[in-house]
């Protein structure tokens, strides 16, 4: 069994192992992973995150011991805040860029390490302060839609909704299916606090798409861009084309945010 990290900006992750294959995640930098299975060209690989499985290239990630992905399970690391950013790896003097969202493991001081490798950042990085909800989901806004997106470059719904989670210090699903697993159901919109999830279905019944609620009557959320719209019981309905988009089926309250 091996173990590796992600040391580049963001890596595209597949559904299969290969380059025609959709993206159906990244993995950004200082995340770390467990490999599940070898490829000439391609890993399959389980993000310690969010437990997603899909496909990298063999080119695109470092090589970590057991011991090394241990210590990093236990640890929440701070996680950069900015939405384009860069680090440098102080022994090759090398700069790479990073997006809102790279993990800085074992961060102190300005400084950081990958393995033996040290780097450098002097950008800012997450509050995980739960008040801060609505500077970081607003930070994103016209990050155009990108499905597997994580990141300021591209976006998908519950990609936006995870990215938001996480520089509030919260680790929660990568899909809005799962996502809607976690928290407290809450009954009427008019209850709604900034910070709380909601939900939406397809004619089938399934969830197919996530948003946070900026208040009980307005939620941003990735569609075609990330975006502000108007929300109610029936669910979110777009000034521009006076009609609703899509029909509200779930409200949750995760870690009292």
């Amino acid at each position: 069994m091996e173990y590796g990290i992600c040391n580049l900006g963001s890596i595209p992750a597949r559904a299969e192992a290969s380059d025609q294959s959709e993206i159906v995640t990244q993995v950004l930098f200082g995340e770390h992973f467990e490999v599940l299975q070898q490829e000439e060209k391609w890993l399959k690989i389980k993000l310690f995150q969010d437990k997603y499985e899909a496909w990298i290239c063999q080119k695109q990630w470092l090589e970590i011991t057991f011991s090394e992905y241990e210590e990093l399970s236990i640890h929440s690391f701070p996680v950069v805040s900015e939405i384009n950013a860069m680090v440098t790896n102080v022994n090759s003097g090398n700069t790479i860029p990073v997006s809102m969202g790279a993990v800085l493991p074992y961060f102190q001081n300005g400084q950081f390490r990958l393995r033996n490798e040290q780097y450098s950042y002097s950008g800012s990085t997450a509050s995980n302060n739960t008040a801060d909800v609505n500077t970081y989901a607003t930070s994103l806004l016209n990050v155009p839609y990108l499905w597997g997106g994580r990141g300021p470059m591209g976006i998908d719904c519950s990609g936006f909704t995870q990215l938001v989670y996480k520089l509030l210090g919260h680790s929660i699903p990568r899909d809005a299916y799962q996502q809607a697993e976690l928290g407290e159901t809450i009954s009427f919109i008019d209850l709604v606090e900034p910070g709380d999830l909601l939900f939406f279905d397809n004619q089938d019944g399934h969830i197919n798409h996530v948003g946070i609620a900026l208040s009980s009557e307005e939620i941003i959320h990735s569609s075609g861009y990330v975006r502000l719209d108007k929300i109610d019981h029936e669910g979110i309905f777009m000034e521009q084309n006076k009609k609703y988009t899509h029909k509200l089926r779930l409200i949750k309250r995760v870690f009292g945010l």
